[in-house]
């Protein structure tokens, strides 16, 4: 990943109508929530959030019955004010500013890390998740779902057919995640138009684009938009599942 972090950060921070376009991000997360809730939990686990965002998994995993003290984190404030409004206080609930890449939680070690689709903004994600699995209690569990590098092939075609680069993020290539058991779906989300499609992107905060990408000029961008409007305006998220479940 090449996007700078504070970047990111911005992006989300002021993403204008989240809950309204993430419609992959909430059945993705609705997802986790279901796999989640077959895992070997304890009766009340100490649960970590990374990248809570507005509160999707830490929603859906309070539907599937996931209980137990849990520390809601992400890298922006005002995403976690979203999340905390969005669930409400609870003594069993708190909230935090945390840099999950890098930074440390309070109180570990957790019995379940979780998050949906938020370290594929991470610097490099599989030393990220190592990092995290050391947070885990004896027979704990880390499952995040992240992107993996067949998302937005499309965009990426529309681009090529100009002879051009999209600024769309380098994820990480799925043989990179080692340490993990990896599933892998595709999610294909289809537009309306081409700038449905660019509209959506800014309205969730995720059209930062690769540090070195010099923009489209408006006729580059006009010509791009023709070709993905040719494909029919869908898009891929390949959507890569990964679990560690650190040993008794």
């Amino acid at each position: 990943m090449n996007v700078p972090r504070e970047k990111v950060r911005r992006s989300f921070a002021t993403a204008p109508d989240y809950d309204g376009h993430a419609r992959v991000q909430r059945d993705v997360a609705e997802a986790l929530a279901a796999r989640i809730a077959m895992l070997d939990l304890p009766p009340s686990p100490r649960v970590l959030e990374i990248g809570c965002g507005t509160g999707f998994l830490t929603e859906a995993l309070g539907h599937v019955g996931i209980g137990g003290d849990w520390l809601i984190t992400d890298l922006a404030p005002e995403m976690v004010e979203r999340c905390r409004a969005r669930l409400g206080e609870s003594a069993h609930r708190r909230f935090a500013v945390l840099d999950g890449e890098y930074g440390t939680p309070e109180r570990a070690p957790f019995d379940l890390i979780c998050s949906s689709l938020a370290v594929q903004w991470f610097d490099d994600a599989p030393a990220a998740l190592s990092r995290m699995a050391g947070w885990l209690a004896p027979g704990g569990h880390l499952m995040v779902t992240t992107l993996g590098p067949g998302s937005f092939t499309e965009w990426r075609a529309a681009h090529a057919a100009e002879g051009l680069s999209a600024g769309t993020p380098a994820f990480a290539p799925v043989s990179t995640f080692r340490e993990c058991t990896v599933t892998i779906e595709n999610h294909v989300e289809r537009h309306e138009d081409p700038m449905a499609f660019l509209r959506g992107l800014k309205a969730i905060g995720a059209q930062s684009a690769e540090a070195d990408h010099r923009p489209l000029t408006p006729g580059q961008l006009r010509r791009t938009l023709g070709r993905f409007a040719q494909s029919g305006c869908e898009v891929t998220y390949e959507v890569v599942t990964c679990h560690v479940c650190r040993a008794s």
